[in-house]
């Protein structure tokens, strides 16, 4: 868990670079994007195979590794918002997932998922490049340069709510495919655990 934070906090700061007819991927997406919801398929497995408190212990234990690390190899900026914007959606995906484990076996790290990663791009975004919170040194010039959203013209907005944006579209086709190897390692392990649900 601490790895998968660490090295997405480390990406983040880089934006993805290739330009997909007339768009700059530059514009929607962070390398951070492709890293960081291996987090969230973490949280699921654990939650699953060995319940809320240990997902929670996965968690906590994780934040704290990867904050100290993040003010080492990122930014303080950057660690602050990270751990923040972590704590927030993991939480709130171990409470989505609880409610619904008893469905069927993809709704709650789906909807888990969705929901966490809605929370934990709303609060890092805001807090890591929104002009408000300067006082963090959110006063990176490139995140607030114009951009268009989703690099659709002629609409236009600060470029780290368009990478916000594309990071949660990409969290989200991330969430969809990392169902498969969720379903995968949760049928092999699940047996070996006859006390989890």
């Amino acid at each position: 868990m601490a790895a998968v934070v660490v090295l997405s906090n480390v990406l983040v700061q880089y934006p993805f670079h290739a330009r997909v007819g007339r768009l700059d991927l530059a514009d929607l997406l962070t390398w951070g994007a492709f890293s960081y919801p291996l987090a969230f398929l973490v949280t699921d497995i654990t939650n699953r195979l060995l319940g809320p408190q240990m997902a929670r212990r996965v968690v906590y234990c994780g934040f704290a590794v990867a904050v100290v690390l993040s003010i080492w190899l990122s930014t303080p900026r950057i660690a602050i918002a990270s751990g923040t914007a972590f704590l927030v959606g993991q939480l709130i995906d171990i409470g989505v997932f609880n409610r619904l484990r008893y469905r069927s076996w993809w709704r709650a790290p789906a909807f888990s998922s969705l929901i966490g990663s809605s929370a934990d791009t709303t609060v890092f975004f805001a807090l890591a490049f929104a002009p408000a919170f300067v006082l963090l040194g959110a006063n990176d010039p490139f995140a607030a340069e114009p951009a268009p959203f989703l690099g659709l013209y002629p609409w236009e907005t600060a470029r780290w709510i368009s990478w916000a944006a594309g990071d949660f579209s990409v969290k989200l086709l991330i969430a969809i495919v990392a169902l498969v190897p969720y379903r995968l390692i949760v049928g092999w392990f699940a047996p070996l655990r006859p006390a989890a649900t």
